[in-house]
Formats: C-alpha cells, structure tokens, sequence
C-alpha cells in the first residue's frame, strides 16, 4: 500500500528509511498491521505465535512509541483455562525488571486485563508469600507492591506471593487466610 510506505518514510526518515527498505516493511505483517492501527483501520494485532517477540514489538516500538507516563514496554498473555482468564504479565518483554518496572508492568498488565472486562485482582509473584520468605528477589517483589499501592491505592493487589496461593483456594486459606486476592488472582 503506497499511503502506508509513504507514512513509513515519514516516520523513521530520520532514521535513514528510504523508499525502498519501506515498501520492503510493508510487506511484512508486523510492520503492516502496525501500520493499520496507526492509520486506524484497526484496534489492535495478536502477534507472536509465529514471529519472534522482538519481529513482534519492534514496529510497534519504533511507530507508535508508548503511552505517555509509561516508561517500560511489557507483554502479556491471556491464559485460558477451564474455570478463569488470567493475565500473565510480564513474560516475554523484560527478563529481570527492576521493583519499579516490575510495579509499571503490573499496573500495565491490570489495564490490559480491565479493557477485556477482567477485574484485576493482582498477584505479585514470587517464591515466597506474605512475610515467609526473605531474599533479593522477595524484596524486589515486596518493594513492587508497596509501589504499585502507592501510585494506586484502589488496586486489588497481593505480594510478594506464590502462584498456588494465588490461585489455589485451600492453599489462599493456609497461607494467606485474610487476603482479597489470593485463590482469585486475575492479574
């Protein structure tokens, strides 16, 4: 499509696009169904079954940008059970995000989950639940959560915590027996 290779070049002209390297892209799915959400003649584009992660996010990296105030790029995915949808963010995007990212990339994905009409009830996973386990990674999950609480106190947010907790009622009862959101995670 001509209008979608001439808006190619403007967009990353300062970055050496030329005419032929863009009709090159356009034929490529991400680069066309990037394309077709920035012109709006679509909402969205389910990417990745067949493409890398990166093949996937790099158009939409370099021609839509992010939302203002997000300052982290994450993925999620829909996990379609028998009994639930759970949204499972972050795990394609970010391998070892920091207590904030890991914070933005919650509140990203409780998002992601509300526009599908999931109510976000967010865990915080980690290997430990509640104030039972110590360590780095316990502490980077336990900062997380008291900085997504921070910046949004009317979240339904439990961490650091397992995911059989999390998930599991009897386990929610034994270990975590006074929270909202274990044994009902969605986030």
């Amino acid at each position: 499509d001509e209008s979608f290779t001439q808006k190619l070049i403007e967009l990353r002209k300062h970055k050496g696009m030329t005419e032929t390297i863009a009709k090159d892209l356009v034929t490529d799915v991400s680069y066309y169904g990037t394309l077709m959400i920035l012109n709006g003649l679509a909402d969205g584009m389910v990417s990745g079954a067949v493409n890398t992660t990166q093949h996937t996010i790099k158009p939409a990296l370099q021609l839509i940008k992010t939302k203002p105030g997000v300052s982290v790029v994450s993925s999620v995915f829909f996990m379609c059970l028998a009994d639930r949808v759970s949204v499972m963010g972050d795990c394609a995007v970010n391998p070892n995000p920091n207590a904030a990212q890991l914070a933005e990339i919650a509140l990203s994905s409780a998002q992601s989950a509300e526009a599908f009409g999931i109510e976000a009830k967010i865990a915080m996973l980690s290997y430990s639940s509640g104030n039972s386990g110590k360590g780095e990674e316990v502490e980077k999950v336990r900062k997380a959560t008291e900085l997504l609480i921070a910046k949004n106190s009317s979240l339904q947010v439990e961490g650091p915590i397992q995911y059989d907790a999390a998930v599991d009622r009897g386990v929610a009862r034994t270990k975590l027996p006074s929270s909202k959101v274990a044994a009902q995670a969605t986030v």
